[in-house]
């Protein structure tokens, strides 16, 4: 479903009077089934982050190409990139972005209505999502009001709600307590398996990365494995 050959990103960081540029990914190649759950482990500043955010359609690499389901996201134009981030691919923050005066409800229902789809349909869905994340009675709760493992699970709901082929997951469990990351895992691996969705997580934890199909190391940019 998912391949990356000779994937290269580069940055250009200001120091003082000078440029200095920065090696962020360095040739990667990888491949990724259908429907399989993948892990990337490392360091912060491994590249790791920057590897999710070329997959979803965020930022643009420098050489190489990208390749999901066929099409080929490094050649997209703005407008297809807008439309792959709708419809492609859900994605799961660290910091869960939520909006904080919206309710729990309103804040997974918001990306099919940003794209356009039936209301009642998408707020259906929405509810069935939270349900089947354990927050049905907290649908008309404030975001901001929710524990930081309740806000995750609202996000991973959020990211399942227009019914994308890929999930990206940038360390869902980093700002939560043990219990918290155990719920936010336990209600991502259950939900992706059953709607079949493809998920690629990256994290420092290697105990978050045991419940994936498989597992890949990156340091500087490059596979340790």
């Amino acid at each position: 479903m998912i391949e990356l050959r000779g994937v290269t990103k580069k940055y250009e960081v200001a120091e003082q009077d000078a440029t200095r540029e920065v090696h962020a990914l360095r040739g990667v190649d990888l491949d990724v089934a259908e429907g399989e759950f993948l892990a990337i482990v490392g360091r912060s500043g491994c590249g790791k982050s920057t590897l999710l955010n070329l997959l979803g359609g965020i930022d643009t690499l420098s050489s190489g190409s990208i390749s999901v389901q066929g099409k080929d996201v490094s050649r997209m134009s703005e407008t297809q990139l807008t439309d792959y981030r709708r419809h492609a691919v859900g994605i799961i923050f660290q910091f869960f972005n939520l909006l904080p005066l919206l309710t729990v409800l309103e804040n997974a229902a918001l990306p099919a209505l940003l794209a356009g789809k039936n209301k009642s349909r998408s707020t259906q869905r929405a509810k069935d999502l939270l349900e089947a994340v354990g927050l049905g009675d907290r649908l008309n709760q404030q975001a901001s009001l929710l524990s930081g493992g309740e806000m995750q699970r609202v996000a991973i709901a959020r990211a399942l709600i227009n019914d994308p082929p890929l999930i990206l997951a940038d360390e869902p469990t980093g700002n939560l307590d043990s219990a918290s990351a155990e719920g936010v895992l336990r209600a991502l691996t259950s939900l992706t398996r059953e709607y079949g969705k493809t998920v690629i997580m990256v994290t420092h934890s290697r105990e978050a990365a045991a419940i994936a199909d498989r597992t890949r190391e990156m340091r500087d940019g490059i596979w340790l494995d």
